[in-house]
């Protein structure tokens, strides 16, 4: 069996799915394909069940011939389902051409199976895709399976010691904490941890390397939603800085801290009693 993923959106909306796809490799025993932006691909090579990627970025204002061309890997593989998240004219009009058989989506004239995903951590909310193939999800219980040479590289790379290992992970720009706040908490911790080892992320490294530095790691602490995805997947401790607790999976260890938009008035002090340490 072959199943087509359609997801829109930068890195962060593709890790949200990983636990869908794998969950419908596992349950039916298919091969993956995913239509996404080229720049965000790189997510799904977390994931072995993904048989191919097809580049193509719905946000980026496609042409005719960039529609025709994914029509044609669209039809060209004998697709039993696809699970689209896209939205829009163009991509009605173009699965209604494919010969995709049952056709799951939000909304639109190609669906064959309409549904409603509920509130909460968006990639629980993918559950309500996969109902309509007789598949369930507990996107809480997916974790990455990393390469064991991969975990080493990036544990040989945490500072020397023996103490726990926090990961920083800012977000940048101007709607993020303020930067000296995240250069004033690791002395904060320090003063209740004095052997704690703080590790600064690699934002800009491969998404294998990512996750390996995270997983290596003891404690998460992000605004950036990639990092935070990582984390998740990963079944790593998270402090998820300007992120909703309803908006995370429902597990120990990992919370929300703070209001989007509004994190400068977050004190180092609430970070601490959420890192435990207040």
């Amino acid at each position: 069996m072959r199943v087509l993923f359609l997801v829109p959106g930068g890195m962060a909306a593709q890790l949200q799915a990983l636990p869908a796809a794998a969950r419908v490799a596992e349950a039916l025993s298919a091969q993956i394909q995913v239509a996404c932006a080229p720049a965000a691909g790189g997510a799904w090579s977390l994931l072995p069940a993904v048989e191919k990627l097809i580049p193509f970025d719905f946000n980026g204002n496609p042409t005719l011939a960039d529609w025709a061309n994914l029509l044609g890997n669209v039809r060209e593989p004998d697709f039993q389902a696809c699970i689209n998240l896209a939205s829009g004219r163009q991509v009605d009009l173009m699965l209604s051409m494919s010969h995709v058989p049952n056709r799951v989506a939000r909304g639109g004239f190609s669906a064959t199976s309409r549904v409603q995903p509920q509130a909460g951590w968006p990639a629980q909310a993918m559950a309500a895709y996969l109902n309509p193939l007789g598949v369930e999800l507990d996107a809480n219980a997916f974790r990455l399976a990393l390469p064991k040479a991969a975990l080493e590289k990036a544990a040989a790379q945490l500072p020397s010691g023996q103490g726990p290992a926090l990961l920083l992970a800012p977000a940048g720009g101007a709607n993020d904490w303020p930067n000296n706040h995240w250069q004033q908490l690791p002395e904060l911790v320090s003063s209740k941890l004095p052997d704690l080892r703080v590790v600064h992320a690699l934002p800009n490294a491969k998404p294998l390397d990512r996750a390996a530095q995270i997983a290596s790691c003891d404690v998460v602490l992000s605004s950036d939603p990639i990092t935070s995805e990582l984390a998740l997947l990963a079944g790593m401790p998270l402090v998820a800085l300007g992120r909703s607790s309803a908006d995370l999976p429902n597990r120990q260890g990992v919370q929300g801290v703070g209001s989007r938009g509004a994190l400068a008035s977050l004190q180092p002090t609430e970070v601490l009693q959420a890192l435990g340490l207040g």
